[in-house]
């Protein structure tokens, strides 16, 4: 699995619809047949901040996600709504998602 996560600092003009702004890049990434995950948070620190946490099945379906339309237009949308380079971790790993954390488990 590649593991892809993304600190974006939005300008203070743009934190409070960046969600929105990024609504169609997001639709069409967890559309992606290779795309396991796509989530956004925003960080509790920094109101301007968000985070996106990507996972793709393997580096094919990353390359091919890289290689879309809808990204290459995200990346353009999202340019000017940017206070700063954005910040990435792009591993790959083992893993083929999530899985239960076993120090904090629930039973059911």
């Amino acid at each position: 699995m590649i593991l892809i996560v993304v600190k974006f600092t939005a300008k203070p003009e743009h934190a409070d619809s960046w969600l929105e702004k990024t609504g169609a890049f997001t639709a069409a990434t967890r559309a992606e047949e290779g795309n396991l995950f796509f989530d956004w948070s925003r960080s509790v620190e920094d109101p301007h901040q968000f985070v996106l946490v990507e996972g793709f099945r393997d580096a094919a379906a990353g390359a091919a996600h890289v290689g879309t339309d809808h990204f290459k237009a995200g990346l353009e949308s999202m340019a000017p709504l940017l206070a700063r380079t954005p910040e990435i971790i792009h591993c790959d790993i083992p893993n083929e998602g999530f899985g239960p954390m076993g120090e904090l488990a629930v039973e059911n």
